[in-house]
Parts: C-alpha cells; structure tokens; sequence
C-alpha cells in the first residue's frame, strides 16, 4: 500500500508509476502470481479494454433509450481504472515515465506532422477546402 506522501515537487507521472508499480507488486504477492512480461501486458490490455467498456457504459452512449444524466463521479473513477491499466501496462512492458514522456512527445509531433502534411506517411493531411 502506498504510504509515501506524495510532495509538491515530485513530478505527477513519476508518481504514478510508483504508486502503480507498488499496487501490482502487492497484488503479485499477495495472489502469488507469476506470468511472463508478454502475459502482463496481455492481461492488462484485455482488463483495459473491459474498463473502457465501462467508462462507454458511463458516459450513457445507448442513443436508443431515454437520456439520463452522467454520474461524472463514475465516469471519472472508470476513467482512473483505465489509467491503472495503461500504467500497468507500461511498466510490465519496461517502461519508464521518462520513456512514455519522450514517447508521447515524438508521437504528438508525428500526429502533428501528418495532419499538416508534413509526415512522411500520407493519407492524414487537412484539407484547404
């Protein structure tokens, strides 16, 4: 369990991770579990994809029935589950918080790139219409 206080300085992702890698590592334990890093990363992918399911089910998307208002307590909260297991999954996989930021950077700047033309790959750019 994470007892740590969490302080104003530390960088948010990084604490993430830790609090995410030492709830696994509990888990693990405590289930005595043991699969391989590929088995990890498959069970959380599938475990994240249900969570999605849920966050869907929460933002009310059945067009078909009578709208009702969102829970965006609940929304939020299957929201955080999917955070759980994307973390999860980075972790298992080897990586850090340092290598999703520069990642996610160099990603955003390709989705950038192919919407303004710029990429290499073709078939995203805008339209001028």
């Amino acid at each position: 369990m994470e007892t740590k206080e969490v302080q104003k300085t530390e960088d948010k992702l990084d604490v993430l991770f830790r609090m995410q890698s030492g709830l696994d590592a509990y888990i693990r334990e405590k289930r005595n579990l043991n699969y391989t890093k590929g088995e990890w990363v498959c069970k959380k992918a599938l475990a994240l994809m249900v969570e999605l399911g849920e966050v869907v089910e929460e933002a009310k998307y059945k067009w078909w029935k009578n709208a009702t208002e969102i829970d965006e307590a609940k929304l939020k909260e299957e929201i955080v589950d999917v955070l759980h297991f994307f973390l999860g999954m980075c972790i298992d996989s080897g990586m850090t918080s340092d290598e999703l930021f520069e990642i996610y950077l160099k990603k955003n700047k390709e989705n950038y790139d192919r919407q303004n033309g710029l990429s290499a790959k073709t078939g995203y750019a805008l339209n001028d219409n």
